[in-house]
């Protein structure tokens, strides 16, 4: 990745949202809320959360605003009449948002939707924040080889993987012996595997310490997160599968660690707080204050860890796989994953029967080799229909 040049104090840093309307666009504002006269808004945009947008645009003056559904796109006009913000709705609209020069962007929209917005914020060279772990997952080679190509900075914002990027001695990767992903384990951690089958929705977005969106949450609670995770890391760090390590920290104040040749293990410790991560990639590559509680190790008193259970959290094993096979892959698991998350969320499945619809439609949908965008998109279609034919109403 390329390093950027810390900018001028006096000059305001020129930053984009992806997905604002989200948790981890909410919080991006928050802190860019708390010194306005450092950031200019470029754009900002939202799949359909109209009234949220347009709150957030009459606050911060974006020069743009985007909806993605087209559906929303009279009630972003109307709603911001008055204003000389831009308005667009649509897929295309999103890509015209991501590239629009901005000193930093925040790739923010959730799933297999984010990918194209995605790839345009990398074409430009900029620094690209990055939280949407699907776009790596579907598409890892080709993000990372247009990461090169353009000479952009990316960097994570998933709390793991920024934790990782903290301690990660990039000069002497050779040095590193593994990685270390820390995972809460959701709500179910101790839920005996037998009564998984009766859990709800409501349940499974109940996170014990994280606020995010249905989605994520679910997958926290099935560890596909975690899973996604692995996958990401492989791309990110270029760590091979077997040296990607995943261990359940229910504190979630550790948020990863790196081993060392030496015996060596760094760790980034933090309450969880998604602005922490958040802020050190919109300060980048200097730090910034932000307005997290601090950390009081002897409150806490102790941190505990374990390895997780294969039985109740079989989203790992299928992960694994996925990176295994390769090509395709994890394409597939990621748009059979959605699939799933989505039916479950809707109450037409059970909470068992996501890894069982990821692993059926990894089975029957073949993984072709990956060199396109379109080669991405195609296989996505193709898992999903695969996924959907599996869907069995409980």
């Amino acid at each position: 990745m390329a390093l950027v040049e810390p900018r001028s104090a006096s000059e305001p840093r020129q930053v984009t949202i992806l997905g604002s309307t989200g948790s981890v666009g909410c919080n991006t504002l928050d802190l860019v809320a708390r010194d306005p006269s450092a950031y200019a808004v470029v754009a900002l945009t939202a799949h359909k959360n109209v009234s949220r947008l347009v709150e957030q645009a009459r606050r911060v003056r974006p020069r743009l605003a985007v909806i993605g559904d087209p559906e929303g796109y009279a009630a972003l006009r109307d709603g911001l009449s008055g204003t000389d913000i831009e308005t667009a709705a649509g897929p295309e609209a999103l890509v015209d948002a991501a590239s629009r020069h901005a000193d930093w962007i925040m790739a923010a929209i959730v799933g297999a939707a984010g990918l194209a917005p995605a790839m345009a914020a990398i074409r430009q060279g900029t620094i690209l924040a990055i939280a949407n772990k699907e776009c790596l997952v579907s598409a890892g080679p080709i993000v990372v080889d247009e990461v090169e190509k353009s000479g952009a900075t990316m960097l994570p914002v998933d709390s793991e993987h920024n934790a990782i990027f903290q301690v990660f001695d990039t000069a002497r990767r050779d040095k590193i012996e593994k990685i270390i992903l820390t995972a809460s384990g959701g709500p179910f951690r101790d839920l005996d595997a037998s009564v998984m089958a009766q859990v709800t929705p409501a349940q499974a977005v109940e996170h014990p310490n994280w606020r995010m969106g249905a989605k994520i949450s679910v997958d926290s609670a099935t560890m596909m997160n975690k899973g996604l995770e692995l996958i990401e890391a492989h791309y990110l760090f270029g760590m091979r599968e077997d040296a990607i390590e995943i261990l359940i920290h229910p504190q979630s104040i550790v948020h990863s660690l790196v081993a060392y040749v030496d015996g060596s293990v760094l760790a980034q410790l933090g309450v969880p707080d998604m602005r922490t991560p958040i802020a050190y990639t919109l300060g980048w590559p200097d730090r910034i204050p932000a307005p997290s509680a601090r950390l009081d190790l002897a409150a806490l008193k102790q941190l505990t860890f374990e390895e997780p259970d294969p039985v109740r959290f079989p989203a790992l094993r299928l992960a694994r796989r996925a990176l295994q096979t390769g090509g395709g892959a994890p394409t597939i698991l990621n748009a059979a994953n959605e699939v799933a998350v989505g039916a479950f969320l809707e109450g037409r499945i059970s909470f068992p029967d996501i890894a069982r619809i990821v692993e059926e439609t990894l089975s029957k949908a073949a993984p072709q080799t990956i060199r396109t965008l379109d080669d991405v998109f195609g296989m996505d279609r193709t898992a999903r229909v695969a996924a959907r034919e599996m869907i069995v109403p409980k």
